[in-house]
């Protein structure tokens, strides 16, 4: 697919680093299947991935992290 944000790269899969923040909180999700825009570096998460991210997100903030960095594991 044609990136949305550069208009001139193309994605191809890859891994990427997720940050999300909330609430004080800040997770990060390091190699995360993706697909990655080869000129700009955008990338674009499947709405499966996206789903998942935001549940384990939700855990660590329910837990009281303020802080926490995971590796993905399927």
């Amino acid at each position: 697919m044609h990136c949305v944000i550069c208009k001139h790269g193309k994605t191809q899969p890859g891994f990427t680093t997720v940050t999300l923040h909330r609430d004080g909180c800040v997770v990060i999700f390091k190699e995360v299947p993706a697909d990655i825009c080869q000129n700009c570096g955008e990338y674009y998460l499947s709405d499966d991935m996206t789903e998942l991210l935001l549940q384990q997100a939700e855990t660590a903030i329910a837990s009281g992290a303020e802080v926490e960095i995971r590796r993905y594991a399927a």
